[in-house]
């Protein structure tokens, strides 16, 4: 006893004394200490530290003589909410939070803990890279996390909090999370430095620029949510992962029931206009939709002609993706299935249910996009809800042609439920442009073509795009009052609540990366 009290009066000596100009340097960035960002992310007093003795074994370069405790990552286990989650969050004040065999090796352990445990993992990352006075046993330590990313991907809720630099090898663990956050002016991610690009290709470019929270919020699309400082992200960690269950076996937490299977919202029907041309946005709809109008909504500005959100229906967790008309008129493009398609899987792997609110003109046309390989990423939505086995219910709240239809969880790629309000409009295209492929050898002739236009459209309008058409063929289950559309998803959720489906037996599909 005596031992262990001095060997932790030592570290506490060397945390507060000789680590206090680096603290200093950290607070003057706007950047918490890693002990102090687990003091934010896990509840009060529920930490456990493991391997808080560790120390490198390396030698030469007279990495020897400096062998502080922890090897510059702080692991363990807390609750968030009561619940149990796994951590690691490495100390920038200790090598500049570099790793090293016996970081990454805290790493591997706490990693196949929360594996075993079948728990969220959550690794806060602030670093600086390689160990470069370890070599290779660096490199090799980030092989062993990766490995063990893949291993628990879709078996564990895996995030990822940049809340300093991140490069290099390092860059690839917030790239395999299921969710990554990132804090305005101090989140660096990047494979290769400013320096080295400048180098190599002779551009100059600063951090925030190759590698900001802006240019992966809202280009690359590799974080999830951007935050604008360490507190806001990691409360918005916590509420994520009161949404989240521990594991693939689990179903989400839920709350109890908020009358939704009654609850009729007429404000829906003034959100939305009948004008299939006219914008307006799907957040209100959501809002309406949702318990006590609460979502977060993932990859806010990325992609933004496609919603992607986490809600409570009647106190079950669900998964919303939703076209947006205010961008692009909510057109399917290049990105928009990308974002949707990697939702889709994350919410089927940890049983939560789809509510896919659909309003797309169809796919963004243009030799741009098809050089940009549309097709391919398109298919990447098709395929993610093909594969899905979660109750999915589908609404059409006005209009939704050609194929954009069929890979916004339609009947025929195997949605559950489909309702439409009386506004819909499904058919391969809008009636205009319909009219104008169909007979455009009779319009070329006609003496007076805009009047034969009219005619024909109408014609068109009230044969193929009318709103009972695909409900009188099977393809929509039901069409409801506006008003009733978040008692119609509550009500097809419970229908749903015990589905079953089993996928067929193989090693793993091959989706269209």
């Amino acid at each position: 006893m005596p031992l262990l009290r001095k060997r932790r009066e030592e570290l506490r000596a060397q945390t507060v004394a000789g680590q206090q100009k680096a603290v200093q340097r950290q607070h003057a960035l706007g950047k918490r200490t890693a002990r102090e960002r687990l003091d934010l992310l896990l509840d009060e007093g529920s930490f456990t530290e493991i391997g808080t003795f560790r120390r490198h074994q390396a030698h030469g370069l007279k990495v020897e003589e400096n062998r502080p405790h922890t090897d510059g990552v702080i692991t363990g286990s807390g609750t968030v909410f009561g619940r149990q989650v796994f951590v690691y969050s490495q100390d920038f004040t200790v090598f500049g939070g570099s790793v090293g065999a016996a970081h990454a090796a805290k790493i591997h352990r706490l990693m196949d803990l929360a594996l075993a445990a079948g728990a969220p993992l959550i690794g806060i990352n602030d670093s600086g890279g390689a160990r470069i006075q370890e070599g290779v046993a660096s490199i090799d330590g980030y092989g062993g996390i990766f490995r063990r990313s893949v291993a628990a991907s879709g078996v564990i809720p895996q995030i990822s909090v940049v809340v300093g630099p991140c490069a290099g090898g390092a860059a690839y663990s917030p790239a395999l999370a299921d969710v990554t956050f990132m804090v305005r002016d101090i989140s660096q991610l990047y494979l290769t430095g400013p320096d080295v690009v400048e180098v190599v290709t002779g551009e100059r470019v600063t951090h925030a620029e190759l590698g900001g929270a802006q240019v992966h919020g809202t280009r690359s699309g590799l974080a999830t949510f951007v935050h604008d400082d360490e507190e806001e992200c990691l409360a918005d960690v916590r509420y994520l992962l009161s949404l989240l269950p521990g594991n693939n076996l689990e179903p989400p937490p839920a709350a109890g029931p908020r009358g939704a299977a009654t609850d009729e919202r007429p404000r829906l029907a003034e959100i939305v206009p009948v004008d299939p041309g006219k914008p307006y946005d799907m957040r209100d709809v959501i809002t309406e939709i949702v318990d006590d109008g609460e979502f977060i909504e993932l990859h806010e500005e990325w992609a933004r002609n496609v919603i992607c959100a986490l809600a409570r229906v009647d106190g079950a967790v669900v998964g919303i993706v939703g076209n947006q008309p205010i961008v692009l008129a909510g057109v399917l493009d290049v990105e928009a299935p990308q974002k949707a398609a990697r939702f889709v899987r994350f919410c089927d792997a940890f049983n939560i249910p789809l509510v896919t609110l659909v309003d797309v003109p169809g796919f963004l046309p243009g030799s741009d996009q098809e050089r940009a390989g549309i097709i391919r990423h398109g298919a990447k939505l098709l395929y993610a809800y093909c594969e899905a086995t979660v109750p999915r219910v589908q609404v059409i709240l006005r209009k939704a042609y050609g194929g954009a239809y069929i890979v916004m969880d339609s009947h025929s790629v195997g949605g559950d439920l489909s309702f439409a309000w009386p506004t819909n409009e499904i058919a391969v295209m809008g009636a205009e442009g319909a009219v104008n492929v169909v007979f455009r050898k009779e319009l070329a002739a006609s003496a007076d073509p805009e009047a034969l236009r009219a005619e024909l459209v109408a014609e068109y309008t009230d044969q193929l795009t009318h709103p009972y058409h695909a409900a009188e063929r099977g393809y929509v289950d039901e069409v409801i009052d506006p008003a009733q559309t978040r008692s119609a998803i509550a009500r097809g959720l419970a229908m749903l609540r015990d589905k079953r489906a089993e996928p067929p037996r193989r090693k793993h599909g091959n989706i269209p990366l």
